[in-house]
């Protein structure tokens, strides 16, 4: 029987007053594009993860491309990185003329393993792209490690994981460069939006890339009344973030202990409440990780009459329930279908994941809505 309460979406911003007066003020400071607020909330970010350096730019497929033009990836280089990720860290490797290693990720954490990357390195390898699945980041240390033997630049793609650690490790503070995504479903958003942080040099050549190749920011040639006093170094792109949509970024930052905790909440309620259930695996959080739990992600096993596609269409049609998969892997996706690659731990997960609504929007009642309706379900 379908369900005649409102829809419960998989995800929902969680924004108030204190964005719109950010966003309010904004607009009535005349000024629009990259320049205080945007700066602004570049400090914020580098004195939080304790990063030499920060550039806000349009999104975090920007950062991604930034990242990898900063490192010096050419036609001819590989880039490693996993394939139960989004399609934007291989988009932007073949953008700049790399090409993508796939490689296999951990069945418990879902997260790129150390020895799989390693053994995936050749004489052309340029970076490796570590991704933070979910919220609970990869081995630190280890890909650190891997990445200075081999003298290869580390990446995080931290899309998921801005207020997540591990081994007292704070995402995104590791790796030569990191991205984060503030896009609209993320731990926090800015509607569309990302930052790129790490080495002052690299962060500078993504700067000067980002912003056209132009030596100086409008903001700077605005203070001193010389708008159009500038050289074109190198030519390059229009990836920075405007002001306002930095007013958003900057209120939600300030409020991102507080949606982690909230999250967490979420994710314990869930642990409690389906553990048991025949066929439901449920996400690991490894000792010593802080999760930022983007996603709860779990696992169906094809046994009972339910499959992951089964459980998620009675969810939907019959309760009124979102969800979502996070990810087909791109090694399947028909831009990628000419690599030649072997995964079937990714496949597994890939076949069988399923990601649960847990965002600090949510209410109590409406954690016990899913709650009840997966133990339905599960009867």
């Amino acid at each position: 029987m379908t369900t005649s309460v409102p829809f419960l979406p998989w995800n929902r911003p969680s924004l108030g007053q204190e964005e719109e007066a950010e966003v309010l003020d904004t607009l009535r400071s005349g000024w629009l594009t990259h320049g205080p607020k945007a700066t602004r909330f570049e400090e914020a970010m580098r004195s939080e993860l304790g990063v030499e350096d920060a550039f806000a730019v349009s999104s975090c497929t920007a950062a991604l491309h930034l990242a990898l033009l900063a490192a010096g990836v050419e036609p001819g280089d590989e880039v490693i990185t996993p394939s139960l990720t989004f399609c934007a860290a291989p988009n932007a490797i073949v953008h700049c003329g790399g090409t993508p290693v796939f490689t296999e990720v951990d069945p418990v954490t879902f997260t790129i393993t150390p020895n799989a990357a390693e053994q995936a390195v050749t004489s052309r390898t340029k970076a490796i792209v570590v991704m933070h699945y979910g919220g609970q980041p990869c081995d630190l240390r280890a890909f650190r490690k891997i990445a200075d033997d081999h003298g290869l630049v580390l990446i995080e793609d931290a899309a998921h994981a801005l207020h997540a650690s591990r081994d007292d490790l704070r995402a995104g503070s590791v790796g030569d460069l990191a991205v984060f995504s503030f896009y609209a479903n993320k731990v926090m958003t800015t509607g569309e939006g990302g930052m790129i942080v790490g080495r002052a040099d690299l962060v500078q050549t993504a700067r000067l890339l980002g912003r056209h190749g132009i030596d100086s920011s409008v903001w700077q040639r605005h203070g001193k009344h010389r708008t159009a006093e500038y050289e074109v170094t190198v030519p390059g792109l229009k990836y920075t973030m405007p002001d306002i949509t930095a007013a958003v970024g900057i209120q939600q930052f300030r409020k991102l202990p507080e949606f982690t905790a909230r999250r967490t909440l979420i994710a314990g309620s869930y642990d409690r409440s389906l553990a048991g259930l025949p066929g439901l695996r449920l996400p690991t959080v490894l000792d010593g990780v802080r999760h930022g739990w983007f996603l709860y992600p779990v696992l169906i096993e094809p046994v009972g009459g339910r499959t992951r596609d089964i459980v998620a269409a009675r969810l939907r049609d019959t309760y009124g329930i979102g969800t979502s998969v996070h990810f087909k892997p791109v090694h399947r996706l028909a831009a990628y279908r000419y690599v030649d690659c072997h995964l079937p731990v990714t496949e597994q997960i890939a076949a069988r994941q399923l990601s649960l609504p847990c965002y600090p929007a949510m209410t109590s009642t409406d954690v016990q809505r899913v709650l009840d309706a997966l133990h339905t379900i599960w009867a």
